[in-house]
């Protein structure tokens, strides 16, 4: 790809393009998938960060890296006439140096997800459960392994209601169903059942503390999040996510 496209992309979606130019460059998106792959991945990123920076002040430190990145990519001789036309559309600067960050990006060096806020969805991930408790109601039990194993969560959470109704202080059967409650965003029943294992001396107490921040998180509550993130002990299965998770909410 190019470099000079990238500033073609920006004079498009500034709408800056004559009739000419435009003809040409909207056949180019049709029929050249490269090209289209390229400039939605640039207009994407553009609207991030023309959201997320456009009107921080506080976001100098982040814009000294783009004019960084801008100045490897694009202040050479051989790209003067490039720069002199681009300077003269009046672009901010983060609108320009965005090129380069696509340029690196295909590179393999940058990624988009750098600039993404962490999601429900990035740490969800569960292994494939197998209730210990064994007993007269193998089949409903079965039924629950294998709703929740398949995420089919509603499925899981009625089998899981009919197994606390007869085991009410069973805190795995807890765990799972508050677990499930999070997937259909049953905000309400998922907490008060992770904050009541939590409050408890189980082996599920660390881990309802986990899910109960995943919780906040997709609740999008975030310094409750990491309130919750904080009070997870270093021997907690999940001590390493959660110190990643914290990292990236910070």
């Amino acid at each position: 790809m190019e470099k000079e496209n990238y500033i073609q992309f920006e004079e498009y979606l500034a709408g800056s393009l004559n009739q000419v130019e435009l003809e040409v460059f909207e056949n180019k998106l049709k029929t050249d998938s490269a090209f289209a792959e390229a400039f939605q991945t640039y207009k994407n990123l553009s609207h991030y960060l023309s959201d997320k920076f456009g009107n921080e002040t506080e976001s100098e430190a982040f814009k000294e890296n783009l004019k960084s990145i801008s100045s490897k990519y694009f202040i050479q001789k051989d790209e003067a006439v490039s720069v002199e036309k681009t300077s003269k559309k009046s672009f901010k600067f983060y609108k320009y140096a965005i090129a380069a960050c696509v340029i690196v990006m295909f590179g393999g060096v940058f990624t988009f997800g750098e600039f993404s806020n962490p999601s429900y969805g990035d740490f969800n991930n569960y292994d494939t459960i197998s209730l210990t408790v064994r007993g007269e109601n193998d089949d409903l039990l079965k039924t629950a392994e294998n709703a929740f194993n398949s995420k089919d969560f509603a499925s899981a959470e009625k089998a899981f209601a009919q197994l606390i109704q007869i085991d009410p202080s069973n805190a795995e059967l807890n765990l799972y169903s508050a677990i499930s409650n999070i997937e259909l965003s049953d905000y309400d029943k998922a907490d008060e059942l992770l904050t009541e294992i939590a409050n408890e001396n189980s082996v599920y107490k660390n881990k309802a503390i986990w899910y109960l921040a995943l919780s906040k998180l997709k609740q999008e509550d975030v310094l409750a999040c990491i309130d919750i993130l904080k009070t997870i002990p270093e021997d907690a299965e999940d001590y390493e996510r959660a110190q990643k998770l914290l990292n990236k909410l910070d």
